[in-house]
């Protein structure tokens, strides 16, 4: 046994983040941990990796007592993470990277950089990553990010590495190359412990699944023994059938039409409407072309021809500030970085986009912009401590609830939701999807990308499917996995109402 925690706890102020955390994970195990958002699972994974102390409960490591009061110490007793969020220095080189603070030295105390490029050169080979030794970190892939940190936890002989969420950000091929990873590792007597929200992953790498809700262990059992649908109750604490179902409603009026239009060298002659009270699915594999298309409708990439009809009126946008004063709204794919002013406060999200409401004479109203967060907080079930609270504290279903409310505030009628449930759990996926629901019922427009066929069989109305800029077809909303795979790999393209 690698790692055994018992009732372990930790408080910051008044909050109780875990109450009774409990995970064991032996060498050469690769332990999913599952939760909501909020679960408690990355306060746990902290504790473990030395970068927050225990406030009560054991923590054993090979069986001896520890608690790391830095990450340091957690690495030189064999504990590394890989962070979702890059933690690597971005100017230096792969191999600088790899052995940062821990450099190979001459007998003057000078860097012995031969030294570290030829042990990166042969770690790189010996597990075939596609990567170079000399090469900057700042131009990897989030995939050749996550091997560079691998990497130095390989080399500083890591018996224990912990994976926070890292195929959130990744394509198909990037996923597949982390899941190799793992399985060697495996091979190799090292303990992983696996976050993920990404359910489909669960049967890929894992062992055991152990399971955290409201800053307690749930449940913990083999892989092999559960059921997808009994993990999400574990989680959300209700049965898998009363999580999300949308009943559609009749459509209205047109409200975004999209003719002959073409935007850069990918996207050719597309042809695409939205009516009110409709979520349209836009699916595809990576590189089709949908998030280009949402960009162009939007204004940050020009359109080159064709035309763009908001309720039946040709509009010219050619700014987002355009899109925005047309009604429109984009949830961007990355919201950390294009969607979020992480460092501001929620009513500076909430308000950003209408600002012009809360400030009547010029100036902004502090009361205003009180009213419409409070409004916002209450409509869209935004948990946080209030509205002065920073953005980026949040979790990331809240965050992207605050995304959205920007938008609901401003009172926008066409929405370009990418990628809506990137990177958040079942329960705030769910909420995320009654906002939309609600949004529709109130006769917006939505055009919704995802690349999880289960959520698009679950909301859409229809499913157009995208391959290489153009469109090979649509099919109604109850259709299946199947149908929308072969027209995204294999079919020509199509007409599309």
């Amino acid at each position: 046994m690698l790692l055994e925690l018992r009732g372990l706890q930790k408080r910051f102020g008044g909050v109780h983040a875990l109450k009774k955390g409990d995970l064991c994970v032996e060498a050469g195990e690769v332990h999913l941990l599952m939760g909501e958002n909020g679960a408690g699972k990355s306060t746990m994974m902290k504790i473990v990796a030395g970068l927050q102390r225990k406030d009560g409960g054991d923590f054993l490591w090979q069986g001896q007592p520890v608690d790391f009061r830095n990450p340091a110490e957690a690495q030189r007793m064999g504990i590394a993470m890989v962070h979702q969020e890059s933690l690597l220095a971005p100017h230096l080189s792969v191999a600088e990277n790899i052995f940062l603070g821990r450099e190979d030295l001459l007998p003057l105390g000078f860097v012995n950089r031969q030294a570290m490029m030829t042990k990166t050169r042969r770690l790189i080979e010996e597990h075939k990553f596609p990567l170079q030794p000399e090469w900057r970190v700042d131009r990897l892939s989030p995939a050749g990010k996550q091997m560079v940190e691998i990497c130095r936890a390989i080399q500083h002989g890591s018996s224990l590495l912990i994976f926070d969420e890292p195929t959130s950000s990744l394509s198909d091929s990037e996923t597949k190359e982390v899941f190799g990873i793992v399985r060697t590792l495996r091979q190799r007597k090292v303990g992983v412990i696996y976050i993920t929200h990404r359910l489909d992953e669960l049967r890929e790498v894992g062992d055991h699944v152990t399971v955290l809700r409201d800053g307690e262990t749930i449940h913990t059992e083999p892989l092999a023994t559960l059921t997808t649908d009994r993990i999400i109750q574990y989680m959300v604490g209700r049965p898998l059938s009363s999580v999300y179902k949308r009943e559609p409603i009749t459509p209205g009026k047109p409200m975004l039409e999209v003719k002959n239009l073409s935007s850069g060298t990918l996207l050719r002659n597309l042809n695409l409407t939205v009516r009110a009270g409709e979520i349209v699915g836009l699916a595809g594999l990576v590189g089709a072309g949908r998030t280009e298309l949402c960009r162009a409708i939007f204004g940050i990439d020009p359109i080159d021809s064709g035309e763009v009809l908001v309720e039946g009126k040709p509009v010219r946008i050619r700014s987002p500030r355009e899109a925005v004063q047309s009604s429109l709204a984009l949830i961007p794919e990355d919201r950390q970085k294009t969607g979020l002013a992480r460092a501001m406060p929620i009513s500076f999200n909430v308000t950003m986009a209408n600002m012009e409401a809360v400030s009547p004479n010029g100036m902004v109203s502090t009361s205003a912009v009180k009213v419409a967060t409070d409004k916002a907080i209450a409509r869209l079930h935004i948990r946080c401590e209030s509205g002065g609270q920073l953005a980026g504290r949040l979790s990331g279903g809240n965050q992207q609830k605050v995304v959205i409310s920007k938008w609901v505030t401003r009172g926008a009628r066409i929405y370009l939701f990418d990628e809506p449930t990137r990177g958040i759990d079942v329960g705030a996926k769910v909420e995320v999807f009654e906002v939309m629901d609600e949004l529709a019922r109130q006769g917006a427009a939505i055009l919704m990308v995802s690349s999880e066929l289960p959520e698009l069989l679950q909301v859409a109305d229809r499913i157009v499917v995208m391959r290489q800029g153009r469109f090979t077809g649509e099919l109604p909303g109850r259709t299946t996995q199947e149908d929308i795979l072969r027209l995204a790999a294999f079919e020509s393209p199509g007409k599309v109402s």
